[in-house]
């Protein structure tokens, strides 16, 4: 599905559900990785995970849509827009929004990137504490937590796994 099939498709949810339109701009955003959807304040742009159309289909995606066209919607109208206001959530069960989105499974299978390997540690020259790092770094900027003493930086041979 394109941008513009998404803003056509929220356009018409915005005005079946909330008898309202949608004035601003819908777009899905890849990078989005714990989260169904977000709704910015400042520009009224709505971003939907398309991981979650792949995942678990049209249905599910339309009550992300809902969710975020009532944040958009009470925000607009100066009512209460946020999670835990009593306007945001009896509007929500009036359109059938979804509360929370569905999890997306882990791995590359569902475009998430490996998580990185420890390729360096730092050792305390004092108490001997190790720190495992991902990223290299300037020791002399840092002291151990433990003592206070002085760190030296490690490269490791085989990167441990995080």
């Amino acid at each position: 599905m394109s941008n513009e099939e998404l803003q056509a498709w929220v356009e018409k949810i915005s005005l079946e559900s909330f008898r309202v339109p949608f004035r601003h701009q819908a777009t899905f955003n890849r990078r989005l990785s714990s989260t169904g959807g977000r709704y910015f304040m400042k520009s009224h742009h709505i971003e939907i995970n398309p991981h979650q159309l792949a995942t678990h289909g049209r249905e599910e995606v339309e009550k992300i849509i809902k969710h975020e066209l009532c944040h958009y919607h009470l925000h607009i109208a100066g009512r209460g827009y946020r999670h835990r206001d009593a306007d945001f959530k009896k509007l929500l069960q009036v359109v059938g929004g979804s509360r929370f989105c569905k999890s997306l499974p882990k791995g590359k299978a569902a475009g998430r990137r490996q998580p990185e390997p420890y390729r360096y540690m730092l050792r305390c020259g004092n108490c001997g504490t190790e720190y495992l790092r991902k990223r290299k770094m300037d020791p002399a900027r840092y002291r151990c937590g433990k003592c206070g003493g002085r760190l030296t930086l490690l490269k490791l041979d085989s990167p441990k796994k995080s």
